[in-house]
C-alpha cells in the first residue's frame, strides 16, 4: 500500500497538520491492541479526511466502516455547528474502544455509532448527506454507492478508501478477485455518472473524491 518512499511520506506528515493527542493516544493502542493496524487511517490521510470535512462543514456526515474511529474523529472535526457524523460497523469488539476515544475527544454530541449492516443502517438516516465516506468490505462499495448518492446534497462530498488496492486494480479482468473486481467497478462507475465530479488521489492505498454536482 506504501507507494511512495517511506522518508517522503514522514516529509509529507512534517509539513501537514499535527494530529490531536487523542489521535496518537488512539493510533498507538491500535497498533499495540488490534488486529489489522494497517486499516487505521493515519496521521497523514487523517489530516486529509480532516481537511475535507472542514471544507465541506457537513451538517449530516456518514461513514461506513468505523474499525478503532480514527478516520470518525477526523471527518468529525469540521462538522458545522450542530452537525452529525453517523459512523457503522459490525465489529463486535471494538465499539467500547471506539466509545472511549469519541468520549476522550469531546465528540459524543456529534458522532452516533451503529452496529448494524450499512445497508440496513442507511435508509433510516437523516438526509441529505452531506459527506460521506466509505471504508468497508469491498465487495459492497458499489452498493453503498448507490446507497447514499439518491440521498447526497447538491455540492456533497462522497470519499472512497483503498480505491487502488495495493495495487492490484491493474490487473487483467480475469484475474481480479472479488473484492478487486468490485474497486473497479465502483471506481468505473464514478468515473461515468454525469452526477459527479470526482478526483482519484494516490494517498496511502488510494483515496476516490466524487462531488456531487
Amino acid at each position: 500500500m506504501h507507494f511512495i518512499d517511506p522518508a517522503l511520506d514522514a516529509y509529507c506528515e512534517a509539513h501537514s497538520g499535527e494530529e490531536p493527542g487523542y489521535l496518537k493516544e488512539l493510533a498507538a493502542e491500535t497498533r499495540e491492541k488490534v488486529q489489522m493496524p494497517a486499516m487505521l487511517s493515519g496521521h497523514l490521510q487523517g489530516r486529509f479526511l480532516a481537511m475535507l470535512s472542514k471544507l465541506v462543514r457537513p451538517r449530516k456526515a456518514v461513514e461506513i466502516g468505523t474499525y478503532t474511529g480514527y478516520s470518525a474523529l477526523c471527518l468529525a472535526e469540521g462538522l458545522a455547528p450542530g452537525g452529525e457524523l453517523h459512523t457503522i460497523d459490525i465489529d463486535p469488539y471494538l465499539p467500547e474502544m471506539v466509545h472511549r476515544y469519541i468520549e476522550k475527544a469531546g465528540m459524543l454530541d456529534r458522532i452516533t455509532m451503529h452496529h448494524r449492516p450499512a445497508l440496513e443502517v442507511i435508509p433510516d438516516l437523516p438526509a441529505p448527506f452531506d459527506l460521506v465516506f466509505i471504508d468497508a468490505d469491498k465487495q459492497n462499495y458499489p452498493a453503498y454507492l448507490e446507497a447514499v448518492l439518491p440521498r447526497m446534497t447538491k455540492g456533497g462530498i462522497i470519499i472512497a478508501d483503498n480505491v487502488l488496492w495495493s495495487g492490484k486494480v491493474l490487473q487483467p479482468a480475469e484475474a481480479l478477485d472479488e473484492q478487486t473486481a468490485a474497486l473497479v467497478r465502483y471506481s468505473a462507475m464514478v468515473r461515468d455518472d454525469a452526477r459527479l465530479d470526482r478526483v482519484m488521489v494516490p494517498l496511502r492505498d488510494g483515496l476516490l473524491v466524487a462531488r456531487v454536482k
